[in-house]
């Protein structure tokens, strides 16, 4: 499925991925279980930070901004025009891609595994 958005937002987000989307996105392009994640990957008036499009999934690592204000609303809006377009939403704590990136990896194969 391909959702058009803005290009050139999506690539200067991709110029300041913040250090867990680094290195989630150094294992990710390795293609896991035979996938390909393309990062910050623009989604109508959303870009995703990784989204696989063969399995129709956006993984977003949310930072302890998330949590704060309005943005946990924010991230309920998204999530539901997401979901209408046929997109589902793994969201991962930047931190537990800090602490235990093995186990992140983990939980994304075997979540979306489509063997």
């Amino acid at each position: 499925m391909r959702i058009k958005g803005d290009k050139r937002h999506a690539r200067r987000l991709r110029r300041t991925m913040s250090l867990p989307e680094v290195l989630l996105w150094r294992e990710l392009r390795k293609k896991p279980n035979g996938l390909q994640y393309r990062r910050q990957h623009p989604a109508g008036p959303y870009v995703l930070d990784f989204f696989c499009a063969t399995t129709n999934v956006a993984i977003e690592v949310d930072g302890e901004a998330h949590s704060r204000g309005d943005q946990p609303l924010k991230d309920t809006l998204r999530d539901d025009w997401l979901k209408e377009q046929g997109i589902r939403v793994m969201r991962i704590a930047a931190q537990d891609v800090l602490e235990n990136l093995d186990g992140v990896l983990q939980l994304i194969e075997s979540t979306f595994d489509v063997r």
